[in-house]
């Protein structure tokens, strides 16, 4: 149950990522918190391992040698964000430009909110 969540992350990053043309981390981040209990620190450092090429290595080191970084996590849903990406980016092209920035708004306001009124 725990690597289909991880893949769900993943799928849904990749989505909305290629939909709203945004980085994964925005995504992966209040996920692993929300949806998949991970501490702020370690969903952030599991989001860097996930987007590490791009990123960079020295920012995910510091997350991984305190103990801040799930592999097993990271890689699920890098295996899938690259899914869900493909799908996002085919959506958004067929979706009119004022839907998708007043989709986008939207979402951005969801996780603002979640995130202002969580624990």
């Amino acid at each position: 149950m725990e690597l289909i969540l991880y893949a769900l992350v993943g799928v849904v990053a990749g989505l909305l990522s290629g939909f709203f043309g945004i980085g994964g981390g925005i995504i992966i981040v209040p996920a692993l918190i929300y949806l998949c209990g991970f501490s702020q620190l370690k969903a952030q450092g599991t989001s860097l391992a996930v987007m590490l090429p791009p990123v960079g290595m020295l920012a995910f080191w510091q997350y991984y040698k305190n103990g801040n970084v799930d592999i097993k996590a990271g890689i699920v849903i890098c295996i899938t964000l690259l899914i869900g990406g493909m799908f996002g980016g085919k959506i958004a092209q067929i979706v009119p430009a004022d839907i998708l920035k007043k989709a986008f708004a939207i979402f951005l306001m969801f996780i603002s909110v979640k995130m202002l009124i969580s624990k």
